[in-house]
């Protein structure tokens, strides 16, 4: 009997990335019931029983592609917590969430993740991984709100949970709109934006901080989207 090769633990990585990446193109392009398993194989170009190695199934591929974009949004909240002024990190949150709208690179992980939007509400598995990721970025932005109520830069009188639901449901809108491909000036969305948050959330001393962040550090630096 002829003993099967091993790999090593990035060997096995990679090719996880691979079914992942490929299984991403696919339901880009096809949505998540017109794509099979075999249409995956194909375009990751491993083998039937591979694939099987690493995922059970279909819903098996969309959970882990939602559980990757849930740790890349987990990395964007924690740069924006470790802000000493909950202000800046405010602003730093809404910025590194916002400038991978029109990133041509995340166009196939913004039409899937709407799909999963869909999915979510027939598949009580997707629906939990669709939930829980929501909810951690609504806690990074409730957090923020409460730092800045203890700091005296957001009014007492803000709730917390109320302001991160509404910047949720505005950015997953911009999501929304971004993957359909409307012709939009999300600078011009991004300053509505602030200025909403400038007006009806902070204090002068709030404010102070809020138009520091917004001014560009490096003025050669091209700016932002959002």
């Amino acid at each position: 009997m002829v003993a099967m090769p091993k790999i090593s633990q990035d060997q096995r990585d990679a090719r996880r990335q691979q079914i992942l990446d490929a299984a991403l193109t696919c339901f880009s392009r096809d949505g998540f019931h017109n794509t099979t398993t075999g249409d995956i194989v194909r375009e990751s170009g491993i083998s039937q029983g591979a694939l099987y190695l690493y995922f059970a199934n279909k819903d098996d591929i969309v959970v882990a592609l939602a559980d990757e974009r849930h740790q890349q949004e987990a990395f964007l909240n924690a740069l924006a917590e470790r802000e000493q002024d909950p202000i800046r990190g405010l602003a730093r949150l809404i910025d590194l969430h916002g400038s991978g709208l029109k990133d041509p690179a995340r166009a196939d992980l913004r039409r899937v993740g709407i799909q999963g939007w869909g999915e979510a509400l027939r598949n009580p598995r997707i629906q939990a991984t669709a939930v829980e990721g929501l909810t951690r970025v609504r806690d990074a932005i409730a957090h923020l709100i409460e730092r800045g109520q203890r700091t005296g830069q957001i009014r007492g009188s803000v709730d917390p949970g109320a302001v991160a639901t509404t910047l949720v449901a505005a950015f997953q809108g911009l999501v929304l709109q971004t993957a359909w491909g409307e012709d939009m000036d999300l600078r011009a969305v991004g300053q509505v934006l602030r200025d909403m948050i400038a007006h009806s959330l902070l204090t002068p001393a709030g404010l102070a901080s809020w138009n520091g962040a917004a001014a560009p550090v490096n003025p050669s630096r091209p700016k932002k989207d959002i």
